[in-house]
């Protein structure tokens, strides 16, 4: 008996269709970084056709590379090109009305417990995943600790479960 061969199934991947939370700063930079890949396209297809005329493509290194580049940064562009239409703004700077931790608050927290750590302030800004940078003060909406903030207003206490076990935040100021 002759057993059919077997199929390979690729994992389709469920487009991403989430709106991603940026300040105005992180767009201009990503529609910069878009207009400079859309620039750089004309030297990588002539790079491409230039090394083309070497010969045989299945064993022209220079044509595969510059074919790869240019490939890589075609995905790039359109990957942009779709995180840009999905882009929501968040407001950086406005008086926060609500007195609730929100996309774009910065709060100062400080840690309570009977820890080394007892009475140590911290400021951090909350921002989407894409403009994190922890040790610059700015945390994501959905990390732990952004997403025990979020919703919560000055004087709450969060508590967030992490691999040293459960670390509690007081919120002493919304900005």
């Amino acid at each position: 008996m002759i057993t059919p061969p077997r199929r390979r199934y690729t994992r389709l991947q469920k487009p991403d269709t989430d709106p991603i939370p940026l300040t105005p700063g992180a767009r201009e930079r990503m529609e910069r970084r878009l207009a400079d890949l859309k620039a750089a396209l004309p030297a990588l297809a002539a790079e491409a056709e230039r090394t083309a005329a070497y010969g045989d493509r299945s064993d022209n290194a220079e044509y595969k590379e510059a074919k790869s580049l240019l490939r890589r940064t075609h995905r790039q562009i359109f990957a942009l090109t779709d995180q840009l239409k999905r882009v929501i703004i968040i407001p950086v700077g406005r008086p926060n009305l609500s007195g609730k931790v929100e996309l774009g608050s910065t709060v100062v927290i400080e840690a309570e417990g009977g820890g080394a750590n007892a009475g140590a302030k911290r400021t951090f800004q909350i921002l989407g995943p894409h403009e994190t940078n922890p040790g610059a003060g700015r945390i994501s909406h959905v990390s732990p600790l952004g997403a025990a903030l979020i919703g919560h207003a000055a004087g709450d206490v969060v508590a967030i479960t992490t691999a040293q076990g459960e670390r509690r935040w007081r919120i002493v100021e919304i900005r």
